[in-house]
């Protein structure tokens, strides 16, 4: 973490402020670079997830070794320095205010905010800087700000895959994204899980500066300048609640026990004594799925549980109830843009082989 970005994250908060970043970033920008500099604005508070700031803010402050011109400012709603969610002091640039506006504004995130609402000054510091920026951007749960502000109402969104259900209540006219790593609607952007705003920033560098210059920083940085496949790589299975119906928990608890059983339409339909028509009814009426993807997914889930516990690709397709492994490989492709033994190598273990 840059001494430039994280705002000297073992300094208590309420120490001796340090000069500003801007001024940092004037010395190490490099000679000949654009004279109009690129302000990009991070709204900061206490909790904040400090990985939601050091990590696009390191992009940026990288892409101006390359001949970029960032500036990188931190302001809170009171101007008054933070704490952030590992208790480290963040030392901020100024309260947040319209003037100057801020070419990027960026609103990190915080594990509070899904689970209580978020304040009124906060969503104000949200809003009031964001009208003026030629484009606002969040960083995780940074997106409940958003909404609470009102700054995602009738767009497209997302945010961690743990919480897009609650983003999704808490503003009913967002459309939100579960699987996709960063959404952009208009000049508003969203991103998924924190190190997902590395991805953000990474496009937005793109946009201002082209692949060349974006492809240099993601190699300096060992990052992919854009990962395959979206969240649901890395979420756990997604089975959601029961369903309401006991006939129809008859039918999701007979797949979950059994998932390599026969399952088809019709024989899960003489389980109930009801028709196929009856059944798929059911299903979408509470599930808001088929009898058929149902399955797939509870067979999915299982496929993958078994390759993180070392099986081969072949025994957890037979394992899970995959007809065969190439059926697992097409629903892997769909779902993940991976093929099993890609998820495998990526997600399987932490460790690398060494030679022994």
């Amino acid at each position: 973490m840059s001494s430039s970005t994280a705002a000297a994250a073992a300094r208590p908060s309420g120490a001796h402020r340090p000069p500003r970043r801007s001024d940092e970033l004037e010395r190490e920008r490099p000679r000949g670079a654009d004279p109009a500099p690129h302000r990009v604005a991070f709204l900061v508070y206490d909790g904040v997830t400090l990985l939601d700031v050091a990590g696009p803010a390191e992009v940026f402050k990288e892409a101006n070794r390359f001949g970029a011109d960032y500036r990188i400012v931190l302001l809170s709603p009171t101007g008054d320095d933070v704490t952030s969610n590992l208790g480290f002091g963040v030392t901020v640039d100024d309260a947040v205010t319209a003037e100057p506006p801020a070419d990027t504004y960026l609103v990190p995130g915080s594990d509070r905010y899904p689970r209580t609402r978020v304040p009124a000054d906060l969503a104000d510091a949200a809003r009031v800087p964001a009208a003026g920026a030629r484009r606002v951007a969040s960083i995780c749960t940074g997106a409940f700000i958003l909404a609470a502000a009102g700054l995602l109402d009738g767009k497209r969104a997302t945010t961690h895959w743990q919480v897009t259900h609650e983003l999704a209540a808490r503003c009913p006219t967002c459309r939100v994204e579960p699987d996709a790593i960063y959404v952009r609607d208009g000049s508003t952007y969203t991103s998924a899980g924190v190190t997902a705003g590395i991805d953000l920033a990474l496009a937005l560098v793109e946009e201002d500066h082209g692949s060349a210059l974006t492809r240099d920083v993601a190699r300096a940085l060992v990052v992919y300048m854009q990962r395959s496949g979206g969240q649901s790589q890395f979420s756990a299975p997604l089975q959601g609640p029961p369903p309401r119906s006991p006939a129809l928990r008859k039918i999701t608890d007979l797949v979950t026990a059994d998932p390599r059983g026969n399952h088809s339409l019709a024989e899960l339909a003489k389980h109930l004594n009801v028709s196929t028509r009856h059944l798929t009814r059911l299903f979408h009426d509470e599930l808001s799925t088929t009898p058929a993807r149902y399955v797939e997914n509870i067979r999915f889930d299982m496929s993958r549980a078994l390759l993180d516990h070392g099986h081969t690709a072949t025994q957890a397709a037979t394992l899970a109830g995959f007809p065969s492994y190439e059926s697992m490989r097409r629903v892997f492709a769909r779902k993940l843009s991976l093929s099993p033994a890609a998820y495998q190598r990526r997600f399987g273990t932490a460790r690398r082989a060494t030679a022994g």
